[in-house]
């Protein structure tokens, strides 16, 4: 059955002309109906082409598809790959973070690619302009439904694909790797049997014989890891001297380095006829590589594979050992989801493995058949060959996943009281009613009904009560006399940042101690209160979504070095560590020891600090919010406090900051002053210092007008003077301050147009004489606060 047979006008949409045996079982389901689908089948069978015909079915009727892609590093991979699609006058659109989103694009594409987790952040804010786009899908595609089962990913998928049903009922296509308990998943997306595919092994391509191989551990961890490493070498030997590949996963990008290092070393010494150092023309083409220790280890026949290479490096990796110049791989698990690169012979050596926010955590079961999955080459190779490496003590657990696979289970028991809150604050959830309906659209509940004792299934609705009164206690929902439930404005900005709730409560604390509220008794506990940069950063440093982050050895001198003088009494040594990412980041001089984890642990710190400014602002004070953004703007552009201004000028980032402000501009004010001219000769190019300048100008600015303010007054006098605060550049919230002698006079928000007075009582009190201080800050933008001061003398 040839593609161009069956569809025509997306013929050049698919890599080949052909449809394989699974794909034509399953082409009248997805071309001829329009229920949802659900499909298992090995990996490399060609699940991929499913995804592409439900796609081509809702283009050809000029509908909008979603393709749900389970890890970050693939959306973009779908990008490049889809590009044929462009080619026949179809867009394709990768949602990526809130700051990079183009509502206008997304709204205009053919085909979204998201994760899960973009896609739950978009659907909670759905009624806003920005992405209402997420309710006009047509069909939405997910890839490796068994994400279901990962730890908290699987449920963010379940509660998200729950919500989009709701808001739009798209088409819902599901595939996924082997899964004994498909018809749970087909009940809960409501696909009929005759849109149900178990496709067994007999539909992969190439007989898979996986088994596991054991290792002595030792008291070293890492003396265990050149173990494993010899071990896996043993395993994928004999074919490697048959012309063979191996592929073997390992638990970090660092560890792909390292061991395809000492596997070059190892393998001399083997004397395994490998590499291409004779071949002039393919040493010619290794100079394409941006990587130089990969090209070494290529021109040897190993190479190394992870999401930090760049696009460049990577896709000549791939091509290479497609076309057998690189015959041994070493690559994190990201390989196994994303591309389709099958090896004679694939060896986990690492079933653990170091996350920054988790510690050492053990790999997935759904990550480990799908890295075995890869073994076999289709159309080179009878049989693939693939082996779990592990501890003696963990065999008989791999033993029992590759005999019995995984049932695919719900996760949404663990985070209940997060996403019930998420659908409170979208007004989806009104009263307890609601809450089990609501429930009942979950995978949680079906597999609760088909293992009712495993999942306390009797004992739901008090659970679920339970969690509501939770909510309630800790600030997030109210309740009414007539038992309805409605989100406050906490449990709104939770949901909304994508908080965990605990998260959220210490958030709220800090801004009781911002707005000088007494936490207790919710009353006025210190009119002078306000927050000092190192409460807002020990306060993210302090977050749940950092509860894992743990501290190496190795590390703690770094550490140490990076918080000297700084007394952190409260804190563990991973928040610690958090911590000193942060300072340093905000520096611009994160040490070497720290950078591993830096860059996921600043990503997670930029979105807590910007819902954070959210709290701030709703429950704080607007210069306590305005701190937060100049916070969040310097760990992101590693500017100093002084010249973090600069990088509110659209084009402004962290070097051309600390250029302006080593020439003297540090505030988007002294670059209004000095002038394309003066930006030109501070060394900047004539195009962008019009640019600079330009965007200087869009950003608000303040002038205060004390007009007859006094110089003195009499003691026991008192009189009232008004203070104009102008803006002369563009309209903002802002918040506006007055303090007399360092103690808080007045304080006000409000959305500065143009003009505001300002009220100052001036009085003669038991003092010398008074200071007083008007200062204004913009909350949402990370401008140094304006600020004045006038001295009156009391005589």
């Amino acid at each position: 059955m040839e593609v161009a047979e069956v569809l025509p006008d997306f013929a050049d949409a698919f890599a080949f002309e052909s449809f394989n045996r699974m794909q034509r079982e399953a082409l009248p389901a997805l071309l001829e109906r329009s229920d949802n689908v659900v499909a298992s089948a090995p990996t490399a069978s060609g699940k991929t082409a499913l995804a592409e015909l439900a796609i081509c079915n809702a283009l050809a009727d000029d509908g909008t598809a979603l393709f749900l892609a389970p890890l970050r590093a693939l959306t973009n991979e779908k990008e490049a790959d889809w590009e044929r699609f462009e080619s026949l006058g179809y867009s394709v659109y990768v949602v990526t973070g809130e700051r990079d989103l183009n509502p206008r694009r997304a709204e205009r594409a053919d085909i979204l690619v998201m994760t899960p987790e973009k896609l739950d952040s978009a659907t909670r804010k759905h009624d806003s302009p920005r992405y209402s786009f997420v309710t006009d899908i047509d069909v939405c595609v997910i890839d490796e439904v068994h994400l279901l089962d990962a730890d908290r990913r699987g449920s963010v998928l379940e509660v998200t694909i729950s919500r989009l049903r709701r808001l739009c009922d798209p088409r819902v296509v599901a595939l996924s790797a082997t899964m004994p308990n498909i018809d749970d998943v087909a009940a809960w997306l409501d696909a009929p049997p005759e849109c149900t595919f178990e496709f067994g092994d007999e539909y992969r391509p190439v007989d898979l014989n996986a088994g596991v191989k054991t290792y002595t551990h030792g008291e070293n961890t890492f003396a265990d890891k050149y173990r494993r490493l010899y071990r896996a070498l043993d395993l994928a030997e004999p074919h490697l001297r048959e012309d063979g590949q191996a592929l073997v996963f390992v638990a970090s990008r660092q560890d792909t380095v390292q061991a395809a290092k000492k596997a070059r070393d190892e393998i001399g010494e083997r004397d395994i006829p490998m590499g291409a150092r004779g071949d002039y023309d393919f040493h010619t083409e290794t100079k394409r590589l941006e990587n130089d220790t990969l090209r070494n280890s290529a021109l040897d026949g190993v190479g190394f594979h992870h999401a930090g290479l760049s696009k460049n490096d990577k896709d000549l990796v791939e091509e290479w050992f497609k076309e057998g110049k690189i015959e041994l791989l070493f690559s994190t698990s990201t390989l196994a989801w994303g591309v389709n690169l099958p090896a004679r012979c694939v060896v986990i050596r690492d079933t653990k493995y170091h996350d920054p926010l988790e510690g050492e955590v053990d790999m997935s079961p759904l990550d480990v058949l799908q890295m075995l999955g890869r073994a076999g080459r289709p159309g080179y190779d009878d049989v693939g060959y693939g082996w779990v490496v592990c501890d003696t003590a963990d065999a008989d657990t791999y033993r029992r996943l590759l005999r019995d696979g995984k049932e695919i289970e719900s996760r949404l028991a663990d985070s209940l009281a997060t996403h019930l809150n998420a659908e409170i604050a979208m007004g989806t959830i009104t009263d307890l009613e609601d809450v089990m309906d609501w429930l009942e659209t979950t995978f949680y509940y079906v597999r609760g009904q088909s293992r009712p004792d495993d999942y306390d299934f009797q004992n739901l609705r008090r659970r679920v009560r339970d969690c509501l009164e939770g909510l309630v206690e800790q600030g997030f929902v109210e309740t009414g006399s007539d038992l309805s439930v409605e989100a406050t404005p906490r449990g709104v900005l939770a949901s909304t940042y994508y908080l965990r709730l605990e998260t959220a409560v210490g958030f709220a604390n800090l801004c009781d101690r911002s707005s000088g509220a007494d936490s207790e008794t919710g009353g006025a506990a210190d009119g002078n209160a306000t927050l000092e940069a190192d409460d807002i950063l020990e306060t993210v440093a302090s977050a749940t979504e950092f509860d894992s982050v743990s501290a190496r050895q190795s590390e703690r001198d770094a550490i140490n070095a990076v918080l000297v003088g700084r007394n952190t009494p409260d804190l563990d040594a991973g928040q610690r560590k958090v911590l000193a990412i942060l300072c340093s980041a905000a520096n611009g001089n994160t040490p070497p020891d720290l950078r591993s984890d830096a860059w996921v642990i600043r990503r997670n710190a930029l979105r807590l600090l910007a819902a954070l400014r959210a709290f701030l602002e709703r429950f704080g004070t607007a210069h306590d919010a305005n701190l937060a953004r100049r916070l969040e703007a310097r760990i992101e552009n590693g500017v100093a406090d002084d010249a973090v201004g600069l990088t509110a000028i659209d084009g402004v980032a962290s070097g051309r900051a600390s250029k302006l402000a080593k020439e003297g501009l540090a505030t988007p004010g002294d670059v209004v002053e000095a002038g394309v001219g003066g930006l030109v000769r501070a060394g900047l190019g004539d195009s962008i210092a019009e640019r600079v300048y330009e965007g200087a100008q869009t950003l608000p600015a303040v002038e205060l007008e004390w007009g007859s303010f006094p110089d003195s007054v009499t003691t026991g006098e008192s009189t009232v003077h008004e203070v104009i605060v102008r803006n002369v550049g563009e309209p903002s919230t802002a918040g506006i301050r007055v303090t007399v002698n360092g103690v808080e006079m007045t304080a006000t928000t409000c959305y500065l147009r143009d003009r505001t007075t300002v009220p100052i009582g001036v009085f003669g009190a038991n003092a010398d004489e008074l200071e007083y201080t008007v200062s204004v800050a913009f909350p949402d933008e990370p401008l140094v606060p304006c600020e004045e001061t006038r001295v009156v003398d009391v005589v």
